[in-house]
């Protein structure tokens, strides 16, 4: 029996030794691992979207804007060179110019300020977005500015030489003003053949009439790839990533109703809160050719 209980200590002592090693290799892999995932760089568009220099409230609509699946799906690289047309105040501008800044460029082609027609927004808009550059020289101080504004200025970077061109929510001004077309045309000619134009924009119901789109702000989709086809485009593809199926697209005041501008301020406003920004089309044309 001392032998037998002998052998049975001497197995258990075997087995947990077994096991310590065990462990001890698991515990390196492991270790191994993290280090591996740590070293590893972070994805580019992610850190310049995490970017700590980018305006707060800009970053509250990350959430309805999508921006890092939005840009992956028009197939942004940091080597590109890029054209955002009529930037605003800069909110995608925050994102793309360090993105570009290193390996690419970043053209913000704002809307003309200084020709018969343009009104005080665009003023506005063009003032903040040179303030803003001028503040931040670290992250957006190789921004290239142009200017868009047909049909006097069309040639927001040298013709032929974007790999990418992207609008967000433009198209229904453009409609305004009567030059969409002529829009779509200055896109074609600054893209190198095999290019990519975004466009990003509030999606209205199918055979809304032109007049309804003027007066809500929203766009039916098969005017704008017509815009695009007339101007030489390839549609390629569409994406869902700014779907909103909680946008009815009936408020009194448009597109305009819901965040970010709440135009009927208090009333209803947790209502179109609770909605959240508009539901949107993105849509990837390609300009044939290599």
């Amino acid at each position: 029996m001392a032998a037998s209980r002998t052998h049975t200590i001497a197995g258990d002592s075997t087995v947990a030794s077994t096991l310590s090693v065990r462990a001890a290799w698991l515990l390196t892999l492991a270790a191994v691992a993290v280090s591996a995932v740590a070293a590893e760089p972070q994805d580019p568009l992610a850190a310049a979207i995490a970017n700590p220099s980018r305006t707060q409230k800009f970053t509250l609509r990350d959430q309805y804007r999508h921006p890092l699946e939005t840009l992956r799906f028009f197939g942004l690289r940091p080597n590109q060179t890029v054209v955002e047309i009529w930037p605003g105040r800069g909110w995608y501008m925050e994102i793309l110019a360090p993105y570009l800044r290193e390996r690419g460029k970043y053209y913000a082609a704002i809307e003309a300020a200084d020709v018969p027609g343009a009104g005080q927004e665009a003023k506005d808009n063009a003032a903040a977005l040179r303030k803003r550059i001028a503040d931040d020289p670290a992250h957006l101080g190789k921004v290239l500015i142009t200017e868009l504004h047909p049909p006097q200025l069309t040639e927001i970077c040298p013709p032929g030489t974007a790999d990418v061109v992207l609008t967000f929510r433009n198209v229904h001004n453009w409609l305004e003003t009567g030059d969409q077309q002529a829009q779509f045309n200055a896109f074609f000619k600054a893209l190198k053949p095999g290019g990519v134009l975004g466009v990003v924009e509030h999606r209205a119901r199918p055979g809304t009439s032109l007049d309804e789109m003027r007066k809500s702000g929203y766009m039916d989709e098969d005017y704008i790839k017509n815009l695009a086809a007339i101007a030489g485009f390839r549609f390629d593809a569409e994406s869902p990533v700014n779907n909103n199926p909680k946008d009815t697209r009936d408020y009194s005041q448009g597109v305009w109703t819901l965040p970010p501008t709440l135009a009927l301020g208090d009333k209803d406003r947790d209502k179109y809160l609770a909605i959240g920004e508009s539901d949107r089309m993105a849509l990837r044309f390609v300009k044939p050719g290599r």
